[in-house]
């Protein structure tokens, strides 16, 4: 028994240093697509589609692995329907932030400088621009969590919810980053962006599992 008990413990362990590094990877691989875009000639359009194709990317990829939440707010707000435990969304977001970071020093050194946003003084229109982003970026989200959308389209759904949310916080007045790990990778540690993500994803999910 004591043996079976230790394979059973090893085997979870395993499996939640498998989630945690492809949140962290997938978080990386986001971020870093919005840094290099944002650091290009490219048009602004390019950054949200790049992100919406990332993030439907890893949803096929890495969804049956870890959820692919690579995102503070999306764990929070899964946390806040009991989607996930605890200890586990503390972990998740430490990967994240962790993943953030390492795209911030990747891009610093390959493209000079990984800052594109940087220190934005606190406003309350950019709390409530992202706060709306995310919340219909997380609406989306719920749709596939509570299972109203085909396994096939679930990347679609979500990727085509983070360009609208993306679209709408900016043309609401903020820079639409709806996620605070790529805020960070952009050098901002800014509350309006943190809090306005952190709580549109619980009015997201929220909304959501409310009205069905």
């Amino acid at each position: 028994d004591s043996t079976k008990r230790s394979h059973i413990i090893l085997r979870t362990i395993c499996i939640m240093q498998q989630k945690l590094i492809a949140e962290a990877f997938g978080t990386f691989a986001l971020a870093l697509a919005v840094l290099a875009t944002l650091n290009s000639e490219m048009p602004a359009v390019a950054t949200p589609v790049a992100a919406g194709l990332v993030l439907g990317l890893f949803v096929y990829t890495i969804g049956s692995k870890s959820g692919c939440h690579i995102n503070p707010a999306v764990t929070l707000g899964l946390w806040s329907i009991n989607k996930i435990k605890t200890n586990e969304a503390v972990q998740y977001i430490i990967a994240q932030v962790l993943g953030g970071l390492i795209a911030f020093g990747l891009a610093s050194t390959l493209l000079g400088s990984g800052i594109a946003l940087g220190m934005v003084p606190e406003s309350m229109n950019i709390f409530l621009a992202e706060l709306i982003g995310t919340a219909l970026f997380t609406f989306g989200i719920a749709g596939v969590v509570y299972g109203k959308v085909r396994d096939d389209a679930s990347g679609m759904v979500i990727g085509g919810s983070l360009l609208l949310g993306i679209t709408i916080a900016a043309a609401l007045g903020s820079a639409g980053i709806l996620n605070p790990a790529v805020a960070i990778a952009l050098g901002s540690l800014n509350l309006s962006y943190a809090l306005g993500a952190i709580l549109g994803s619980m009015l997201g999910f929220n909304f959501y599992k409310y009205i069905n």
